[in-house]
């Protein structure tokens, strides 16, 4: 049943995916844009904290 539920879920989830891409490309490229830089900042900050911690936690 739970498996049934989640392919559900993943279906509806690409659906609305193709429709937003489909209807408005410009704001589909500005939520990848927004992705993107989240996952960029992520990277800087963990990459801050291992340096932070590398030089002695100072």
């Amino acid at each position: 049943m739970a498996v049934n539920a989640k392919k559900a879920a993943v279906y509806l989830v690409v659906v609305f995916v193709l429709y937003v891409i489909i209807t408005d490309p410009e704001t589909a490229g500005d939520y990848v844009t927004i992705g993107f830089q989240g996952i960029s900042d992520a990277a800087k900050a963990i990459g801050d904290f291992m340096t932070w911690l590398a030089a002695g936690g100072e």
